[in-house]
Parts: C-alpha cells; structure tokens; sequence
C-alpha cells in the first residue's frame, strides 16, 4: 500500500509546527540590558561561593598613598573654574551691549538738558529785550513821574488821556420784565376787515352777569337830549372806545383812546355785624391807560384800578362832552 504525502498529526497532539519558528526573533534593548544585568549577578554570586570574603576598603586616607577623594575635588574644581570662565566669556558680549546702550542714553539726555538750557537762555533774552520798564543801570536811571495818575477810564481807553479817542460803548443790561407778549397772543381778536386788534382788558375770575332783578342801564347825554340808553344788566363786561370792532360802546371823539375804559360786574363778599357773609353783584369801571383819562363824578380815576360804580353817578371819556350816567331802576 502506497505511503500517503499527507503529514499526520502526532499522538502527542500538539499543534503543527511554524515554518518560521526557525528563525532568530530580534530583540529589543530591554531585553539585552536585562539578561546583561542577570548575567552580572550570577558572576558575582558564583565568585563569592569560590572565594573568601573581601575586604572593605577604608575610605581613611593612609599616609603612602594619594588622596584619590581630594584629586576628584581638584579635578571638579577645575571643572567648575572652567565652566565659570566659558560662562563668563558668554556673557562678557551682553554686558559690553548694556553698557553702550547705557551711554547712548547719557549722551541723549546731556543733549536734551543742553537743549533745554539753551532754549531758557533764548527766552530769557527775549524777555529783556520785551521789557518796557527802564533798567536801574541806564544813563538816565530810574525815575518816578510826578504827574497825576491817569483815571481808569483814560487808561482804558489807552496810554495817552488826551487822545481822541471814541467813548466806551454802554451795554444794554438784561430786561427779565414781562414783555406781554404771550398775554398779547392770547388777546388778539381777528377782525372783519383780516385784520388783528390786542385787546387791552379781559374778563377777571370774579366777572358775573347782573341779576334780572338788578337792571342797571346807562343814559348817554348831551346838554339835556338824551342820545342813546344802554341795558347794562345784558353784559357782565362793556368795553369803551374809538375801535368799533372790539368796542362795545362806540366813542368818536378824537380825544378817547382806542379802547379807553371798561365797566365790568364784579361778584364781591361782605360779612354783616353778626360776621355772616353776603354776596353781591357791583358795576366797576377802570381806565385802560388813555391818554385823557377817565372821570367819575368830575375826579380822575386811576390807571388799572377798579372804582365801584353807584346809582346816578356822572362818568365822562377824555375831553368829551357827553355824560354817561348810571342808573338803577326801582322794582
């Protein structure tokens, strides 16, 4: 029977066998300093079981021989100079930099404080020579003038006082007065004819309407002829004057102004004996700054001023000849 090719495995069983097993592995340095330093112990044990015990040495000097600890401490000495000397050699390069960077920097501050002198120098000189006030050293020396001081005025206005020169313009000083400018833009009243008219006087917060059972009128007169009757108690407010488009009692006499006086009814509290308080209605007339004025019962009445107005008293406008009377009907 024919032997077959085919490996068979051994009883043993173990694995087949690696082509490359054969080869050396390659070892790593570990391993080499390993098996070195186990090799080195074993010598040294197999020595010691030969041998007898050696001796300690003495670390003590003996007197026939060198000191071998001291020569090493020359030796480092020597070592430690040499290190020194190539350090300081390294270093010599830097220090000669820092001491030329440490001139350079006297040399740039003795030229800056030169400088600096010198422009002091400069301004000195110039400040001499500037100077208006004589030197105590000149020919002539020092002298005080004996004429009067000139006034502040004059030196204000230069060194010689008897020039011409122009006088000191005054300024107008601030006016915080009212200027009735926003009461005026509250007042205006827009005409017929586009234009505006300011009016003078507005109704005060005491301003009422007459009652029915008050009804004042008024009798305008001219000599004895009756002109014209006023129903006074249909207002609380009767605007005298020339401007027929705010007045309500038309006065053609050149000598009225504009809007020359008004009658107005006032709401006024009196207290009684026993202190309680009664109210009541009142005819008052004030002049608006005419240029004539405004007379009650022949006397001139004052500017802005309310004066009370009774029954059958006499007012007159101006230079006018006509009398305005008041009167209070008997219920």
């Amino acid at each position: 029977m024919p032997r077959s090719r085919s490996r068979s495995r051994s009883s043993s069983g173990a694995p087949p066998r690696d082509r490359f097993s054969d080869r050396p592995q390659p070892r790593s340095s570990s391993d080499d300093y390993r098996s070195k330093k186990r090799e080195r112990s074993r010598s040294r044990s197999r020595s010691r079981d030969r041998g007898p015990p050696r001796k300690r040495r003495s670390r003590s000097p003996q007197p026939g021989r060198p000191d071998r600890r001291r020569s090493r401490s020359v030796d480092r000495d020597g070592e430690s100079h040499r290190r020194r000397d190539r350090d300081r050699a390294h270093d010599r390069p830097r220090e000669r930099d820092a001491q030329r960077d440490r001139e350079r920097d006297r040399r740039r501050d003795r030229d800056q404080d030169g400088d600096r002198d010198r422009v002091r120098a400069r301004n000195r000189e110039g400040r001499r020579q500037r100077s208006r006030s004589p030197r105590r050293d000149s020919p002539g020396g020092f002298q005080r003038s004996k004429r009067p001081l000139p006034s502040q005025n004059d030196a204000f206005k230069g060194d010689d006082p008897d020039s011409n020169a122009k006088p000191a313009i005054v300024k107008e000083k601030p006016n915080y007065r009212p200027s009735g400018l926003l009461a005026a833009a509250a007042n205006t009243v827009k005409t017929h004819n586009g234009g505006d008219v300011v009016l003078k006087y507005h109704e005060p917060k005491e301003g009422r309407l007459p009652p029915a059972s008050k009804q004042w009128r008024l009798y305008v007169f001219k000599g004895d002829e009756i002109l014209e009757t006023l129903d006074l108690y249909t207002q609380s407010c009767w605007l005298f004057g020339r401007e027929a488009s705010v007045c309500d009692c038309l006065i053609e006499h050149p000598s009225c102004s504009s809007q020359h006086a008004v009658i107005q009814f006032r709401h006024t509290e009196e207290r009684n004996e026993y202190g309680d308080k009664t109210g009541r209605v009142k005819p008052y007339v004030m002049d608006l700054n005419s240029r004539n004025g405004t007379k009650l019962n022949g006397a001139a009445v004052e500017e802005q001023r309310y004066y009370e107005v009774m029954d059958k008293d006499v007012l007159t406008f101006g230079h006018s000849t006509r009398e305005y009377v008041v009167q209070l009907p008997k219920p």
